[in-house]
C-alpha cells in the first residue's frame, strides 16, 4: 500500500526545501516509485528539485474556463471538458527517473480553488496506488487534509522555524489533525533554520555533531503545545547560497549542514 507523507507548517518555515530533501532521500534508498505533489498554490517544489515542470492542474483549469470563448480551443468537437481533462492529466505529471511530480498550481485572477482541489483529489485517488510513497508539500496549514483531498495520511511532518509563532502554528496543526479524526502512524515535529548555540545558551540541541540553540522561550512553547520534537535542522548558509544562485537546494552536497541533519532525522523516524 502507498505510504502518504504530508509535510506542513507555517509559511516560510522551509517545508518545501525539506520536502525536496525527503524525496531525494527516499529515491537514494531505493524506496521508489514516488509521487511528489506540490499542493501549495505558491508552487516552487519543482525549483527545489531542479526539474522543468509540466503544466499544473490550475493551468489546465484555466484552459477549459476560456475554452467556450476561444476559437482556438484545444478541446475537440464532441469531447466534454471533463473528458479532455482526463486525457490531459497524464501530461500534467513530470516524469523523472525516481519520482513523478504533480503540481496543483495557482489559478489566474479570482477563481475558486474548489475545482482544482477536486481534480487533485480524484486523480490522487486514481493513481496513488501506482506509487510506493506519496510526498505532499502542503500549503501553510492543513487545508488539503481538512478538505479530504488526500484519501488518508500515514505520516505528518510538521515544520517550524525557530520562532514562537511557528511553534504555535505547529501546535494548531497538530490539534486540527485530532479534530479531523485523522489517525496517522506518526506526527513528527521538526525545527528548521535553528541558529548555532553560543556560550551560555539556556537550551541547546545536538545534531550532526554540532550544537544548536532553540532558546528557552521556544523550548517552553514546544512543551506547551504538546509537540514531540523529532529533531532540529540548522540554519545553513549553503541553502541561501543555492537559492540565491538559482540552484536546486535538493542537490546540496551530502555533508551540507541542513541536508545531513534532516537525513539523520528521517533515518530515525521512517
Amino acid at each position: 500500500m502507498t505510504e502518504i507523507i504530508a509535510v506542513t507548517g507555517k509559511g516560510g518555515t522551509g517545508k518545501t526545501t525539506l520536502s525536496g530533501f525527503l524525496i531525494g532521500w527516499l529515491a537514494r534508498k531505493g524506496l521508489t516509485p514516488i509521487l511528489a505533489v506540490d499542493a501549495d498554490a505558491n508552487a516552487n517544489l519543482a525549483d527545489v528539485l531542479g526539474v522543468e515542470a509540466e503544466p499544473s492542474l490550475a493551468e489546465l483549469r484555466d484552459t477549459i474556463n476560456g475554452a467556450d470563448m476561444d476559437e482556438n480551443t484545444p478541446i475537440p468537437p464532441g469531447m466534454s471538458k471533463q473528458e479532455w481533462l482526463d486525457s490531459r492529466f497524464q501530461t500534467a505529471i513530470t516524469e523523472e527517473d525516481d519520482y513523478d511530480l504533480l503540481i496543483m498550481g495557482r489559478t489566474q485572477g479570482k477563481g475558486c480553488y474548489c475545482f482544482v482541489n477536486g481534480l487533485l483529489q480524484s486523480h490522487i485517488a486514481r493513481y496513488a496506488n501506482n506509487y510506493r510513497y506519496l510526498v505532499v508539500d502542503n500549503e501553510a496549514g492543513m487545508e488539503h487534509l481538512s478538505r479530504g483531498v488526500l484519501p488518508r495520511v500515514d505520516r505528518i511532518l510538521i515544520v517550524s522555524d525557530c520562532s514562537r509563532r511557528g511553534v504555535q502554528a505547529a501546535g494548531r496543526i497538530q490539534e486540527l489533525t485530532r479534530e479531523l479524526g485523522l489517525t496517522p502512524q506518526s506526527i513528527d515535529f521538526i525545527v528548521n533554520k535553528a541558529p548555532a548555540a553560543g556560550k551560555g545558551d539556556d537550551v541547546a540541541y545536538e545534531a550532526g555533531g554540532r550544537v544548536y540553540d532553540l532558546g528557552k522561550g521556544i523550548a517552553e512553547e514546544i512543551t506547551k503545545q504538546g509537540l514531540a520534537l523529532a529533531g532540529v535542522v540548522p540554519s545553513d548558509p549553503l541553502v541561501y547560497e543555492y537559492d540565491s544562485d538559482g540552484r536546486p537546494t535538493a542537490t546540496l552536497p551530502p555533508d551540507a549542514l541542513a541536508r545531513k541533519a534532516f537525513e539523520e532525522i528521517v533515518e530515525r523516524i521512517l
